[in-house]
């Protein structure tokens, strides 16, 4: 049985639009709101903070509410489609309130900034699970792994098709001197390649004919489905040991992106602190860390169709844990750049690749096909809290303890998530024999 790597890239065109999206949120909302707006960090933070909230309570809800549609065009289509039509048209206000309260101040189109960057975040929401659940849906559960890194690999494109864009349109250059910056031609080539990628998909992509096929798949191969039926009621259920590696899984998550995301978070303030690093080099080592992330996802599904997901994701925390170690003794070593930052930050965007290629796979494995957009909402809802809570928590410690506590404070929470996922004893299927009668799964191209 082999996967249908084709098939896999165009599902993963919603989530490279996604993510693209979310690569110009970050790093334009912020300017907008200081140099438009002219409101201060705390509010400015409160208000980027405002798309993991929401996240918290949405995207599990949409995911199961994506479960029970029925329609010709599949259970997730329509959330996809729908969302990101209105995205778009909802993207389309946000610079032009930007460019009308710089022309003209008013408390009037402040007002309305916020209340369609609102609605925004909302639309967005309503379609990230379904759209992630649109690859295990399409997927055998042995093969999920492979293509989850396919995915990430995607939504990797989609972020580097945005910095293309702005280093191209948005260079020093053409942006020093002036007065007011105009980010519409952005939004409206973010809002055109999300626009073309959905309908590429919907195009290329026939959701119901795909998850009859997988649901064949799945019938043959009762031994992959962890939920067991009822005798009296004919429901399916999730027994009690499975739900227990449910739970571990779900708190390993959540602990590794702590630990990841307040490095990431603060990576650039903690260099120039302790290690006088000017903010490009400082940046160079995350986007090293990214870099290799991206070389390293599909190695990685290969290595986890080998010798397992929890393996993998075990020899990721390992390493992860131990590099953040080093980076705390290089702390007290180093007085300056040194490229051994770069080997660090190159191992633990593999260890990073090693856990996120397998942990969503893992997660979807343990539930049935009907439960799988609420399990990948809850699996958000857990990473998305773990980033509400790390950046008030390091910096908490960076600023009453010291700053020599960020990569001490990212190894413990890591180190804590090897334990949790010793405990995690389900989701881990290996790729079966190919059969004759799979033909439909078996084309690599």
């Amino acid at each position: 049985m082999k996967l249908n790597k084709t098939r896999t890239f165009l599902v993963g065109l919603a989530f490279m639009s996604i993510c693209m999206f979310w690569q110009m949120y970050d790093s334009v909302i912020p300017l907008i709101l200081k140099n438009t707006f002219h409101i201060n960090d705390t509010i400015s933070g409160a208000i980027m903070a405002l798309d993991n909230v929401i996240a918290l309570f949405l995207l599990p809800l949409l995911g199961a509410l994506s479960d029970k549609c029925s329609t010709k065009i599949g259970r997730r289509m329509p959330f996809i489609i729908g969302g990101t039509a209105a995205s778009v048209l909802l993207m389309t206000f946000i610079p032009i309130m930007d460019n009308l309260y710089a022309k003209e101040p008013k408390q009037i189109l402040l007002i309305c900034f916020i209340l369609f960057l609102g609605l925004l975040l909302i639309a967005m929401g309503t379609y990230r699970s379904p759209a992630v659940a649109l690859m295990p849906d399409v997927t055998p559960k042995p093969l999920r792994s492979k293509a989850n890194a396919i995915i990430n690999l995607m939504g990797a494109v989609g972020g580097i098709i945005y910095l293309v864009i702005t280093t191209f349109m948005y260079s020093k250059a053409k942006t020093e001197g002036l007065a007011h910056v105009d980010y519409q031609p952005l939004f409206v080539i973010v809002a055109t390649v999300m626009v073309v990628s959905v309908i590429v998909l919907f195009l290329t992509i026939k959701e119901p004919k795909l998850v009859a096929e997988c649901e064949a798949y799945e019938a043959e191969h009762p031994e992959d489905n962890l939920e067991v039926v009822d005798e009296h009621t004919g429901k399916s259920y999730m027994p009690k040991e499975v739900r227990r590696s449910m739970y571990f899984i779900l708190f390993s998550i959540a602990l590794w992106f702590i630990g990841y995301n307040a490095i990431t978070t603060a990576f650039t303030k903690y260099a120039q602190q302790e290690w006088n690093m000017p903010l490009g080099e400082a940046s160079l080592c995350l986007t090293i860390a990214t870099g290799a992330a991206i070389v390293s996802y599909i190695p990685i599904g290969e290595l986890a169709s080998k010798i397992g997901r929890k393996k993998t994701i075990l020899i990721g925390i390992v390493v992860l844990a131990l590099n953040f170690l080093l980076g705390f003794v290089m702390t007290f070593v180093l007085h300056g750049f040194s490229p051994i930052l770069y080997v660090i930050f190159c191992l633990i965007g593999f260890a990073w690749a090693a856990i996120n290629v397998n942990s969503l796979p893992m997660v979807v494995e343990m539930c049935s096909e009907s439960d799988i957009g609420k399990f990948t909402g809850y699996y958000y809802t857990f990473s998305m809290a773990a980033q509400i809570i790390t950046p008030i928590l390091s910096g908490a410690l960076l600023q009453y303890v010291g700053y020599w506590t960020l990569f001490p404070y990212g190894a413990f929470f890591v180190a804590l998530a090897f334990f949790t996922m010793l405990n995690v004893k389900h989701g881990d299927n290996k790729p079966a024999m190919p059969k004759d009668k799979l033909e439909m799964f078996d084309v690599e191209d």
